[in-house]
């Protein structure tokens, strides 16, 4: 599957200097992606964090991601959008990038601590907890079902976790 997929984003890239993502797949396809490669992540890092420092495990990851996103970058932006970046934008992504690693670092030493069944559901909080803050610091409406949603992910994480 991976090997797919990377085949059409370098044929793609090679058609044109840009990828149009909008044709490919609308955002619930690209999701549901994101939370399988993320599930596939628990699994693989726990298995790679077992006999090493849980810091230079992340460390050996982030470096992997490094290379491959700068790759695909490379194959999908424009030639000029690098220099087109804003440094407003400079200073949220690369926030974003540190609250990323502190998040990976602790999610590394969880796995290496804790069982994945566990660790995983927890890790998923992010999701009532953006939730939140999107309505807090973004002025997101927060319907109804958006709250109930969320609601509905810490009962399930307590439920997961917690010991009866």
């Amino acid at each position: 599957m991976g090997r797919i997929m990377a085949r059409n984003i370098f044929r793609q890239a090679g058609a044109s200097a840009r990828l149009d993502y909008s044709s490919d797949m609308n955002w619930l396809g690209w999701a549901l992606l994101s939370a399988f490669f993320a599930a596939l992540t628990a699994i693989l890092a726990k298995v790679g964090v077992a006999h090493i420092n849980s810091n230079l495990a992340t460390a050996i990851r982030t470096t992997v991601i490094f290379i491959f996103t700068w790759g695909i970058a490379w194959f999908t932006a424009g030639r000029g959008e690098l220099q087109a970046v804003a440094p407003r934008t400079w200073l949220f992504l690369a926030a974003s990038g540190l609250t990323t690693g502190l998040s990976w670092l602790c999610y590394f030493r969880a796995l290496q601590l804790g069982e994945v069944s566990k660790v995983a559901p927890v890790d998923k909080l992010s999701v009532a907890m953006a939730i939140l803050l999107a309505f807090v610091f973004l002025g997101e409406r927060l319907r109804p079902q958006e709250a109930i949603g969320a609601a509905l992910v810490v009962l399930g994480v307590v439920v997961m976790v917690v010991r009866v």
